[in-house]
């Protein structure tokens, strides 16, 4: 499709849009003997001639574009000066691939997600960074996998590893996150619920670029004696206003909590306030209801076909549709791109009443399966992503890092590697951009995609002896030979799967079949690239320490919440599985 430079419909401004459908690709340092033609098509088909004319022409209209935000922001801009697009993330927690109705879940229970699916672009094949929620999360805010950014533990091989209570480290002052790069372009920032990139003062979220926060550091598991160990606290802004459990009740009997419908308000308030205002902002809406132990308010208990679970996701579906109404309300749609995903698949470890579903998808959460790390991906933008689209684009949450800052008319930074992709080109022209995805557990790069060929380098579910105890992360899914329970190397010759014909990783190409070898070429100088250019970043996640937990964060002392922590007594994680 074709947009005119009038088609965005900014104010007062035509800027030559869309930006170049895609980058040429730098050249590859292919092993010895190794075609270029190996890798596929290029990633900017038809890049030469009057398109590379366009492209320059582009690149120069938009350091002018560039030019003119900086001008706006520092009150210097002509009235009327643009405005970038309002940008709304949404992330959902542990919510699973097939649980939306557009996804094919059978109650049909998501009406407003499927609306906004009818209504923008679906991508069925849509992948987090990791399988698990810290490292997830701390890939989208960096544009970055969490081996480069520091997300992942060495205390063992092929480990998962996040944010407990008693984690030392955190996100890294040297990482620049996607809310202090918008504030570049004047974003107003906000982030609603979890943040789970470290819960110490020096990680704090508004130290990392954003204005403001309503939520939690870490997950609302509990509840705890506060001796042993402390409720987790709520944020607002730089100060705790309670601990789940006390102020911000959750009942596990019943699975009542109101914690979604407070998530929405501080959405919808923070949206009215920066129209009024005039501003861009950008909202990170991280909520966690859909994460075990699973909750709803009252209003949505008890009304789903699914249980529990499935009130869970009603709330936050009508959430979602009250959100998009309200942009529809303010006639500010057509200038806010809202993307709705989720961190990591369904965890499966807690099925059926505390878990969602993967669809067709091996295993879940934790895992490097499908169903691991395949997720519900929506993107809405009225009047500029076109109605009814589904995108067969590989796509990442990391891309959501360099798409945002090409919305604001920014850069990604220059000084470190980027693995995000700016998926402009896919959402407003339906273009196709050739790439891999690399699915690492820890320390190790257990699989990558490449086309719809995926090859498997480790398999690993979890150990026998948790598997023994009743922790299992395939259910009904044991295939043999791929859900193995011990550490399995496939590096020599990688199980490898067609996931258009075979979606559930249930049958490996033969080893000797024509298919394997010419997938195999083509997955090969992808890793090779990708392995010799890698700088691992410092382990973040390797020890802890029961004196960090949050016993007295800030604010504490205004509400009488202040405890008394233990004696500091670092050791290294351990990280089971």
């Amino acid at each position: 499709m074709a947009l005119s430079r009038l088609s965005l419909g900014w104010p007062s401004l035509s800027p030559p849009w869309p930006r170049p459908a895609c980058h040429a690709a730098p050249p590859l340092d292919l092993p010895e003997g190794q075609p270029a033609s190996s890798l596929g098509s290029s990633r900017c088909p038809g890049s030469s001639g009057p398109d590379m004319v366009a492209m320059a022409a582009v690149t120069a209209a938009t350091r002018w574009w560039r030019l003119l935000l900086v001008l706006s922001a520092a009150g210097l801009g002509t009235v009327g000066a643009p405005q970038p697009p309002n940008i709304v993330l949404m992330l959902m927690d542990d919510m699973g691939w097939g649980d939306l109705g557009v996804n094919g879940e059978p109650s049909r229970e998501t009406p407003n997600l499927d609306r906004m699916a009818a209504e923008g672009m679906l991508f069925p094949s849509f992948y987090s960074a990791n399988p698990l929620c810290s490292p997830s999360r701390a890939a989208l805010l960096t544009g970055r996998l969490p081996i480069r950014n520091g997300f992942y533990t060495t205390n063992g091989h092929a480990r998962n590893a996040y944010t407990p209570q008693d984690i030392v480290g955190g996100i890294p002052d040297s990482e620049r996150l996607l809310p202090e790069l918008l504030k570049e372009a004047s974003y107003a920032t906000k982030i609603v619920g979890k943040w789970h990139l470290g819960h110490r003062p020096q990680f704090h979220p508004l130290k990392h670029g954003f204005d403001e926060w309503f939520g939690s550091p870490n997950c609302h598991f509990g509840p705890y004696d506060n001796r042993a160990k402390p409720n987790i606290p709520v944020y607002r802004d730089w100060e705790m206003v309670g601990r789940f459990y006390e102020e911000f009740p959750i009942n596990l009997k019943t699975g009542e909590a109101n914690l979604t419908q407070i998530y929405l308000q501080e959405a919808l308030d923070f949206i009215k306030r920066q129209q009024s205002q005039h501003r861009p902002f950008f909202l990170y809406w991280a909520i966690d209801a859909t994460h075990s132990p699973v909750y709803a308010s009252k209003p949505f208990l008890g009304t789903s076909q699914r249980g529990r679970y499935g009130d869970a996701v009603r709330e936050v579906d009508d959430s979602v549709g009250q959100i998009l109404q309200l942009l529809r309300g303010l006639r500010i749609a057509e200038h806010t791109l809202v993307f709705f995903t989720s961190d990591n698949g369904a965890a499966l470890v807690s099925a059926p009443k505390q878990a969602g579903s993967n669809g067709p998808f091996l295993c879940g959460k934790q895992t490097t399966f499908e169903g691991g790390v395949r997720e519900p991906a929506i993107a809405w933008w009225p009047g500029h992503i076109p109605a009814g689209q589904v995108s067969h684009q590989l796509g990442s949450l990391m891309d959501l890092f360099t798409t945002s800052l090409s919305l604001a008319g920014l850069e990604p930074p220059s000084d470190r590697e980027i693995d995000g992709l700016d998926l402009l080109p896919v959402l407003l022209q339906g273009k196709l951009i050739d790439r891999p995805i690399f699915y690492y557990r820890g320390n190790e790069l257990m699989a990558a995609t490449v086309g719809q060929y995926k090859a498997h380098f480790w398999t690993w579910t979890n150990s026998w002896e948790e598997f023994r105890q009743g922790i299992n992360y395939c259910p009904g899914q044991n295939i043999s030979g791929v859900t193995t329970h011990t550490q399995e190397e496939h590096t020599s010759l990688p199980l490898l799967f067609h996931l258009g014909r075979d979606p559930g990783e249930r049958y490996p190409l033969s080893f000797v079949s024509a298919e394997y070898q010419d997938a195999l070429l083509r997955i090969t100088p992808a890793v090779w690239q990708h392995r010799k250019a890698l700088v691992p970043g410092q382990p973040q996640l390797n020890v802890c320490n029961p004196a960090v937990m949050n016993w007295a964060p800030p604010g504490c002392e205004k509400l009488g919440k202040c405890l008394t922590p233990p004696e500091s007594v670092p050791e290294k994680c351990s990280w089971p599985h």
